[in-house]
């Protein structure tokens, strides 16, 4: 009954009918199964490698080897929308222009989520999001080791640990179709870090899955949260079983496949974030590779 649910999305009063059950029963078995998954959540939404010693086989591929061999993985805001009371709508509408959740999503190059944080609002910025997480769930956060790196976008400031495109030039992969390809090193940096495409492509494929994550119904905010987890759980649990799935299928065998209603083309005229927010020296990393990917393409 869960998954029909969240799969659908179905109303309760349709798996009343669908299930042959009782008002009660279907919300008690709802609620039991929602609780158990978002424990689930805390034993699966790891990393495979907490120590990310492993390089994982999308790295070594020689587009990106051995210029981002430092990669562990992608980070990014991804806004569910939800239904809210009236007096809760502004404070949850951000530039999406609907009432959201903003939820960091952290993911590694096999699609799954190996941290999140729901329960923000759509209008709280990714940068805070982030930066309060490091702080609250700093023990549990996979954060990076020395000499490693995840991959964001200009949402976030580029620094120690999370590495961003060049601001004011093309990055997202749509940009780049129909034949046109990058010109000048910071747009063929920007071509090849689009590895960070993973956590796009993660976040579409798990709305893709589980529709109810097109709009959550008028549950309690906590409740909200918790089918959002639960949602991602399940996305985690698919992967683990090795059986085929036709939206990770879809995006096996196109790296570039994003479901085209969760794409999001930012405007290229700046970051987001003050560019004092950037660190020098992870400005150092990032030239050296776009060097090292200009030397690469010439040769």
């Amino acid at each position: 009954m869960f998954l029909w649910m969240v799969g659908g999305p179905q109303s309760f009063s349709h798996v009343e009918n669908r299930f042959s059950r009782s008002t009660e029963t279907v919300h008690r078995k709802f609620k039991e199964v929602l609780n158990c998954l978002c424990k689930l959540a805390g034993h699966n939404i790891t990393p495979r490698d907490d120590t990310f010693t492993t390089v994982h086989a999308r790295i070594q591929d020689e587009r990106f080897w051995p210029h981002f061999k430092g990669a562990i993985g992608a980070i990014d805001g991804c806004h569910i929308p939800v239904t809210l009371p009236s007096d809760e709508v502004v404070n949850h509408t951000g530039r999406h222009g609907f009432p959201s959740q903003n939820v960091m999503a952290v993911c590694d190059f096999d699609k799954r989520f190996t941290f999140v944080v729901a329960g923000w609002p759509g209008s709280a910025h990714d940068t805070r999001i982030l930066n309060d997480s490091l702080v609250k769930y700093a023990h549990r956060f996979p954060t990076p080791p020395p000499g490693k790196y995840y991959l964001i976008d200009s949402g976030y400031p580029n620094r120690e640990g999370y590495l961003a495109p060049y601001k004011g030039q093309i990055y997202h992969i749509p940009e780049f179709r129909n034949g046109r390809k990058p010109v000048g090193k910071y747009e063929v940096y920007n071509r090849h870090s689009s590895l960070r495409n993973v956590v796009e492509r993660t976040s579409g494929v798990l709305k893709a899955k589980w529709r109810i994550l097109k709009g959550v119904p008028s549950f309690k905010p906590r409740t909200q949260k918790k089918i959002i987890i639960a949602c991602m759980a399940l996305h985690n649990y698919i992967p683990e079983t090795k059986l085929p799935d036709e939206e990770f299928d879809k995006c096996d065998e196109d790296e570039d496949y994003i479901p085209d209603e969760d794409l999001e083309v930012v405007p290229v005229k700046g970051d987001s974030v003050p560019a004092r927010l950037n660190i020098v020296d992870m400005n150092i990393v990032r030239d050296r590779i776009a060097n090292s990917l200009m030397s690469s393409t010439a040769s």
